[in-house]
């Protein structure tokens, strides 16, 4: 068995071209910042379609972030999936607000209260940069959605001054086409939450209507851009889909039907991550059917779904 702390000497991600440089080369990634500044005028950047002019107001706005995204931290990330963390860990951001409202939500303080400070695309971009200086292997938008334009504008600002890492979206699923548009061709990996398989399920946890039609849409939209996840001769993710799946108690994430989806309609090979750690927090712990954690029993019937389904693709 190899040492992988022999991986250390090894490049990451050899030979691998970030999509967006691409976009940068041709002209391209300049001319969707303007469309993506022109979208934050009427905003339609993720499914919510506030439609408000987030570059004068936030008044309207679920989200309460205007023209400037808001970032709680940032930092090498050791607790993200094998095949983005590796040996040197992924260049998390977090993003302050969210397009969802979620009753269980671990980061609530974040979601919700929107703790973090207010920054420029170029203090983003130099964010982006350090991570990168730092080793990390990917650069990590956690709760991208409703700072779409905000990263397309720090990324021109970023590829210009040397970057060249895998773009991971991280995203609760609730993303409009039109922000998957203007992301096309820019984001290397997408890691969607599939939260829920019944809309009605979502708005009465999450607060948001249409869920389950938006999910389904936007995942496969993301797959069309990127296909099933590609890794490199190390392990690591350069390219593609991951979907993250949190396994709620009393079968209410209606993981059957999510399977379902990805194994008949996007790809038997799409790679996985059922994620078992759920625990009531924030305001769960006032709803009854959410206020324990899931049991072994429930999430090994989740396991053996995914086997029937013939999605073997998973991660720890």
């Amino acid at each position: 068995m190899s040492n992988p702390a022999n991986k250390l000497t090894k490049k990451a991600h050899d030979g691998f071209q970030a999509s967006y440089l691409a976009l940068l080369e041709s002209g391209e990634l300049a001319q969707r910042v303007r469309l993506a500044r022109q979208h934050l005028q009427n905003c339609d950047l993720c499914a919510r379609y506030c439609r408000v002019d987030r570059l004068r107001t936030v008044q309207g706005a679920v989200c309460r972030i205007g023209a400037r995204a808001v970032v709680y931290n940032y930092g090498p990330h050791h607790g993200e999936e094998d095949v983005l963390r590796g040996w040197n860990g992924s260049g998390t951001i977090f993003f302050s607000g969210c397009n969802l409202r979620c009753a269980f939500c671990q980061n609530w303080d974040i979601s919700q209260k929107r703790a973090g400070r207010e920054v420029s695309a170029e203090e983003l971009a130099a964010m982006m940069l350090h991570l990168q200086a730092q080793g990390c292997h990917n650069i990590n938008f956690v709760s991208p959605s409703h700072v779409a334009a905000q990263i397309i504008e720090a990324t021109l600002i970023a590829a210009r001054e040397g970057l060249k890492l895998p773009l991971v979206y991280n995203t609760g699923g609730y993303d409009s086409p039109e922000a998957l548009a203007l992301l096309d061709g820019l984001i290397d990996i997408y890691m969607p939450d599939m939260k829920y398989g019944y809309s009605e399920i979502a708005h009465r946890y999450s607060h948001v209507r249409n869920y389950w039609e938006v999910n389904q849409a936007a995942v496969r939209e993301m797959h069309r851009q990127v296909g099933d996840l590609q890794l490199d001769d190390n392990g690591l993710a350069n390219h593609g889909l991951l979907v993250r799946h949190l396994v709620l108690p009393n079968e209410l994430a209606g993981t059957e039907k999510v399977l379902e989806f990805i194994a008949r309609e996007i790809s038997t090979n799409t790679y996985l991550n059922l994620m078992d750690q759920y625990y009531p927090c924030y305001r769960a712990v006032e709803i009854p059917e959410l206020s324990r954690p899931i049991s072994k029993a429930e999430y090994q019937a989740t396991l053996d779904i995914a086997g029937r389904f013939g999605l073997t693709r998973q991660s720890s």
